[in-house]
């Protein structure tokens, strides 16, 4: 089930702005990330690590908050909520480097951790604007 994205807000996911993505430790306790992104039109898909925290927090339960904020206008914000669908690998630091292009950054290399990289599918059941 994907929610529509309520209009006018289209662009705070084309743009590239960092979110924040919220999830809960396997511990219970909430864990807030500064994410980039990019919208496939259907998920948010992020770069990330195996062997961090936010990967571990994801596996153990898939359910996530993912906030951006218009950086021209900081009362105006979107919220999704949904679950961690799939992980793909990224050894090859393909999805990195679409990232660093998007944000404008694209002579950045890539990280010395290029081997463990995935890309979160998190698919997209709520979205609420503000």
């Amino acid at each position: 089930m994907i929610s529509k994205v309520p209009a006018g807000f289209e662009d705070l996911l084309q743009r590239p702005i960092v979110g924040v993505l919220a999830t809960v430790s396997p511990h219970g306790a909430p864990d807030q990330t500064p994410m980039r992104f990019k919208w496939d039109g259907a998920h948010l898909r992020m770069s990330h690590t195996i062997p961090r925290r936010k990967f571990t927090s994801l596996q153990a339960n898939p359910n996530y908050s993912f906030l951006i904020t218009d950086p021209d206008a900081p009362s105006r914000s979107l919220e999704t909520q949904g679950w961690l669908v799939t992980v793909l690998g990224d050894e090859e630091g393909e999805f990195y480097r679409e990232l660093n292009e998007h944000y404008g950054e694209p002579e950045n290399g890539l990280p010395a951790d290029v081997y463990d990289r995935v890309v979160l599918i998190l698919d997209t059941t709520r979205f609420s604007a503000k």
